[in-house]
């Protein structure tokens, strides 16, 4: 069975964890560029991408925005319950999930998932869990090595490569 969702956290994976206030109070992230394309590219493959947070920030709104993620989940407490819900909208199973989190508040989600990531600096106790610890660092492009290992591990190189011929 083939993977067909890929679900990820925000916070420590599509950023380095960081959360930086302006003076007045504005919270400032950063997001990997090449994340982003990765992330372009598996949907343009047919594929689909869900964001799944804890947190809630106007800042990845705009981003899942950007990306055109459709399937985008802020202030969620129980993870694995909403990937759940949204697999039974999509009538897909685990089977079809690959997930990529970095903290204890991913661990259910990670533990059901087919395939699950974590980078490089992820809490010990998920790295424990994980199918694939990540040779990147969370925000600096994990999630575009979880995206990659899966393009080869699906045969789907050459339609990933022709994307961009």
């Amino acid at each position: 069975m083939s993977i067909e969702l890929i679900v990820l956290d925000v916070d420590g994976t599509m950023t380095n964890s960081h959360i930086t206030y302006s003076e007045t109070g504005d919270e400032i992230k950063s997001f990997n560029v090449k994340d982003g394309l990765a992330i372009a590219s598996w949907k343009k493959l047919g594929k689909q991408v869900a964001i799944i947070t804890g947190r809630s920030s106007n800042i990845v709104a705009r981003r899942a925005k950007e990306l055109h993620i459709e399937h985008f989940y802020q202030g969620v407490e129980n993870k694995k319950e909403m990937l759940e819900k949204l697999l039974k909208m999509l009538d897909l199973s685990m089977e079809n999930v690959a997930a990529i989190g970095d903290d204890l508040n991913d661990l259910s989600m990670l533990k059901a998932a087919k395939i699950s990531f974590v980078p490089q600096d992820a809490s010990a106790y998920v790295d424990k869990i994980a199918t694939v610890v990540l040779s990147k660092r969370g925000g600096d492009g994990a999630v575009r090595e979880m995206i990659e290992y899966l393009i080869k591990k699906e045969g789907l190189e050459a339609k990933y490569l022709a994307l961009w011929a």
